[in-house]
C-alpha cells in the first residue's frame, strides 16, 4: 500500500486515504493550530506501536504510512500523527509526549530574573523546554525552586572537573594511608624507603565512601544470618544485608567480588557498567550476587548511588526535569537516563527504549527506523543498565528455580532500585515480578509523581508491602527533588524513619519533607552538633565496631554548616539498622493518595 499526497488548508489537514484510530478505534479529528513552525517526520510502523522518528523515504509496500506533524506555537506544543490508507482523510492524535527539561547551561542572568519576577508567568524561557510551551502555570511562589536548582547545578557544573580531580587525589591519599598503616606508618615507611603505593581498581583500593565506614562484615548478632536460615523481608537481617550491599556498590569490581565471596560467604555473579547516553559515559554501576552458587534462594541487585565527588550525580539529584510515561506517570528524567532508557537531547529516545521492549521488536527493527549502525538496538542490552540487568536476572531466575530477588541501593542507587521494577511492570514482565521478594532503598530521592506512586503501590503493597524506603533523620537527599503542586514529585511506599537517637518509626513521610525552611534551620544545626559529639563517643557507648574514623568525623564537622549532607552518609544508615530500637514487621501501609 503506497503513501498518498498530503494537503493542508487554513483550518485543517486533508489527505487522500481512510482515517484509522489505534487498534481499530475511530480517529479524533483536530483542527490545524494557528501559525507556528512545522516539522514533518515519516514513520513506518504499526498503528498500535509507539511512533519513532526515522530518516527513511516516503514509501513502504507493507505497512500504513504515517506523517507526524509537530508544531510549536506561543501557547503550546503538540504532536499529531496522521495515518493514511485508501479511502478517506482525517487528522488524528495517537500519542503525545509530555515532558519538562531544565537546561541550567542555557540562558543568562536576565532570563533568570525575568523568569523570577514575571507577574503573569513565563510564556517561554531559554533554560526551560517543555511539551507545553505555556509555562505560566508555574506560580511566583514556586519559581524560586527552579531558580535555586539552576544556580546550584551551574555551580556544580563549574566545579565539576576540580571536584573530580579532588576526589581522585583524596581517594589516593586515603588508600596511601591505609596501605601504610595510617599517618605514622606512612612516615616510618618514608624513612625506611618502603612506602606501599596503592593500585587503583585492585582488591585493596577502597572508595571514599568505603573509608567513611570501613565495616564490611554483616550483622553478626542476628540469628537469621546463620547458614540454613533464610532471609526474609521486614527483618533486620535483610535490612542490614541490603544496606551493606548498597554501600559495597561504591567499590570497584574486585573489592566487591572479594567481600561477597570471602567475607559474606555468598556468590558474586556479575558487575555492570551501564551507559548514560546524555552524559556520554558509563556512569551507572550495578552488581548482582546470589546467596549461594547453586540452587540459590536469594538474588540481590545493588545499584551504586551518588558518588561524593561526581558533579553529574549531584546535578541529577537536584534536577527537576521529568518525562511522562503512559500508565506510570511523570518520572524523573535523569534517573531514566541513568538506567540507559533515553536521552533528553532527543526526547523520542525515551519512547524508543521505554514503550517498545526489545523482545517486541522485529529483527529488522533498526533498519526499519533508519538508525545508524552504532545505534543497533539489540546491542542496548549490553550498554543499558536496565536491559543488561534484566537479561541477566531472567537467566538467573531460570537457573535457580526457587530463588527470589531483591533490589536495593543508597541515594541515587535507591532511585534506580525502585525504577527498575517499575519499568519491568511497564514491560509486562509478570513472570519476573512474581519472583520479586522486595525492594529496600536508603536515602532515596523522589522519583516521580503521585500517579507513579499509586501504580507502584497497587503492585507492591498487596498482600504485604514489598517496598521499604529507609530515611535517616535530617538526610537532605530524600527531600529532593522539591515536593510541591508544581513539580508533583511525591514519595510512596513503606517509610522507615530513624531519628537522631536511632528510634525507628513507621511514617507516611519523613518530617520536614522539603528540608529548606526557616523553622527547621536552628534545630537542624543543633542536631548536627549533637551528632558530632555522639560520633566522638560511639566506641565507648556502643562498642569498638561503631568507632568513627577521622574521615567521618571530618564530614560531621563539615555538616555543621550543611547538616543534610553529613546525615546522608551510609554510616548513619548502618548504625540505625543495627542500633534501631524496634524491628519493623510487615503490615499494610497507606496508599499514595494521601499527601
Amino acid at each position: 500500500m503506497g503513501c498518498h499526497r498530503l494537503h493542508h488548508s487554513s483550518t485543517n489537514y486533508r489527505l487522500l486515504g481512510e482515517a484509522h484510530g489505534v487498534d481499530g478505534n475511530p480517529a479524533r479529528v483536530h483542527p490545524q493550530p494557528p501559525g507556528g513552525k512545522r516539522e514533518y517526520h515519516w514513520i513506518a510502523a504499526k498503528a498500535n506501536r509507539s511512533p519513532f522518528r526515522s530518516s527513511h523515504t516516503l514509501h513502504t509496500p507493507e505497512r500504513p504510512c504515517r506523517w507526524r506533524r509537530r508544531y510549536q506555537t506561543s501557547e503550546r506544543e503538540r504532536e499529531q500523527t496522521v495515518v493514511m490508507a485508501a479511502g478517506g482523510s482525517q487528522v488524528i492524535e495517537t500519542s503525545s509526549r509530555r515532558y519538562l527539561i531544565i537546561w541550567p547551561e542555557k540562558g543568562g542572568p536576565f532570563d533568570l530574573l525575568r523568569f523570577l519576577i514575571s507577574t503573569d508567568g513565563p510564556r517561554e524561557t531559554a533554560f526551560l523546554e517543555s511539551s507545553d510551551q505555556d509555562l505560566s502555570p508555574i506560580g511566583c511562589e514556586y519559581r524560586w525552586v527552579i531558580l535555586v536548582s539552576i544556580i546550584a547545578r551551574r555551580i556544580i557544573g563549574f566545579f565539576g572537573k576540580p571536584m573530580e580531580l579532588q576526589g581522585a587525589l583524596l581517594e589516593y591519599f586515603l588508600n596511601l594511608l591505609s596501605e601504610n598503616g595510617d599517618f605514622l606508618g606512612l612516615m616510618v615507611n618514608l624513612i625506611k624507603g618502603k612506602v606501599v603505593l596503592p593500585k587503583r581498581n585492585s582488591e585493596t583500593f577502597i572508595s571514599a565512601i568505603g573509608h567513611l565506614d570501613e565495616r564490611v562484615d554483616l550483622y553478626k548478632d542476628n540469628a537469621s544470618m546463620e547458614p540454613g536460615n533464610s532471609l526474609q523481608m521486614g527483618t533486620r537481617a535483610m535490612m542490614d544485608l541490603c544496606m551493606m550491599a548498597s554501600k559495597l556498590a561504591y567499590e570497584n569490581v574486585k573489592v566487591i567480588k572479594n567481600i561477597v565471596n570471602h567475607h559474606w560467604k555468598m556468590h558474586f555473579v556479575e558487575f555492570f557498567n551501564g551507559w548514560n547516553d546524555f552524559q556520554k559515559e558509563r556512569a551507572t554501576q550495578v552488581y548482582i550476587l546470589c546467596d549461594k552458587p547453586h540452587d540459590a534462594n536469594l538474588i540481590l541487585i545493588s545499584f551504586r548511588g551518588t558518588e561524593p565527588f561526581d558533579a553529574d550525580d549531584w546535578s541529577t539529584d537536584i534536577d527537576y526535569s521529568w518525562y511522562e510515561i503512559p500508565k506510570l506517570g511523570k518520572v524523573h528524567m535523569g534517573f531514566l537516563e541513568a538506567l540507559g532508557l533515553g536521552n533528553r537531547a532527543d526526547v523520542s529516545t525515551f519512547e524508543k527504549y521505554l514503550l517498545s521492549p526489545l523482545e517486541d521488536r522485529p529483527s529488522n527493527y533498526s533498519e526499519t527506523l533508519g538508525l545508524p549502525a552504532e545505534d543497533n538496538l539489540p546491542e542496548i542490552d549490553e550498554v543499558s543498565a536496565y536491559y543488561a540487568v534484566r537479561t541477566k536476572l531472567k537467566h538467573l531466575l531460570e537457573q535457580h528455580k526457587n530463588a527470589k530477588f531483591v533490589v536495593t541501593g543508597h541515594s541515587l542507587g535507591g532511585a534506580l532500585a525502585i525504577l527498575f521494577p517499575a519499568v519491568l511492570l511497564l514491560h509486562k514482565e509478570e513472570k519476573v515480578m512474581k519472583r520479586l521478594m522486595g525492594i529496600y532503598t536508603f536515602g532515596q530521592p523522589r522519583v516521580g509523581d503521585r500517579q507513579l506512586g499509586s501504580f507502584m503501590e497497587a503492585h507492591l503493597n498487596h498482600p504485604l508491602p514489598r517496598y521499604y524506603r529507609v530515611v535517616y533523620c535530617n538526610d537532605l537527599v530524600p527531600r529532593l527533588p522539591y515536593d510541591d503542586k508544581t513539580f508533583l514529585y511525591k514519595h510512596f511506599g513503606f517509610c522507615i524513619y530513624y531519628n537522631n537517637l536511632y528510634a525507628e518509626q513507621c511514617v507516611d513521610e519523613e518530617p520536614n519533607r522539603n528540608y529548606f525552611g526557616i523553622r527547621h534551620l536552628i534545630p537542624d544545626h543543633l542536631n548536627a552538633v549533637w551528632e558530632l559529639i555522639r560520633a566522638l563517643t560511639m566506641s565507648y557507648t556502643y562498642g569498638p565496631e561503631y568507632k568513627e574514623g577521622w574521615f567521618e568525623i571530618l564530614l560531621r564537622i563539615l555538616g555543621l554548616a550543611m547538616p543534610g549532607i553529613s546525615a546522608h552518609s551510609p554510616t548513619n544508615y548502618v548504625n540505625s539498622i543495627r542500633l534501631g530500637r524496634e524491628q519493623v514487621q510487615m503490615r499494610p501501609i497507606p496508599s499514595s493518595s494521601q499527601n
